[in-house]
């Protein structure tokens, strides 16, 4: 199972997040409690291994832009996050980063990983970043392809049973991970991290 662990602020959460077994760290760009700076990401990155993902999140940003800031900060991955049109992709598919498709599921949404040209899916709840679940069982008559992540209300307590209902090729935490909002929690962390290594890859 793919993990991401997104909202990282500091190098501590990082370095948890790293150790446990994350494959992907998020840093949030766009206007939030867990926003970091082009600086503070460039920081932040460089202290993660290789074979872990960075992920810049950006929600509301011009697509080109977003891809501006990543290159500054040495960005692995771009995720546009929300009401982004297909033309927005092809502003930064050119660019040495892969993309992350985030969006909520609706009647429009496309579900076949890759339309838009990005290299994964991400699905979350109507209101990102919130900890709120949303209704899985919407997927039984909406079933996604590809490399797609499940995110929205995820935590310790329910990863796994989220994980079942929607049988994802990976998963993707923030609040569910936290101690108060914006601030992380290495022992939830790691206890997110344990319990999602645990499942199959669907």
């Amino acid at each position: 199972m793919f993990v991401k662990v997104c909202g990282l602020r500091t190098a501590a959460d990082v370095d948890v997040a790293v150790s446990a077994g994350a494959d992907a760290v998020g840093f949030v760009f766009t206007d939030s409690v867990r926003q970091v700076s082009v600086d503070e990401a460039r920081e932040l990155a460089a202290g993660v291994p290789e074979h872990v993902l960075t992920v810049g999140v950006f929600r509301g940003v011009p697509a080109s832009r977003a891809g501006e800031l990543a290159l500054a900060a040495g960005i692995d991955v771009v995720q546009l996050h929300g009401d982004y049109p297909r033309a927005a992709f092809d502003e930064v598919r050119d660019l040495p980063v892969q993309l992350i498709r985030a969006t909520s599921l609706t009647a429009g949404t496309e579900l076949r990983t890759g339309a838009w040209g990005e290299d994964m899916l991400l699905l979350d709840s109507p209101v990102a970043g919130s900890g709120e679940r949303w209704d899985l069982s919407t997927l039984d008559s909406a079933r996604p392809v590809g490399h797609w992540i499940l995110a929205g209300g995820l935590s310790p307590d329910n990863v796994a049973d989220a994980a079942a209902a929607a049988r994802p090729w990976g998963v993707d935490v923030s609040s569910g991970v936290e101690s108060s909002r914006g601030v992380k929690d290495p022992g939830l962390i790691r206890e997110f991290l344990e319990q999602a290594r645990r499942l199959p890859t669907a």
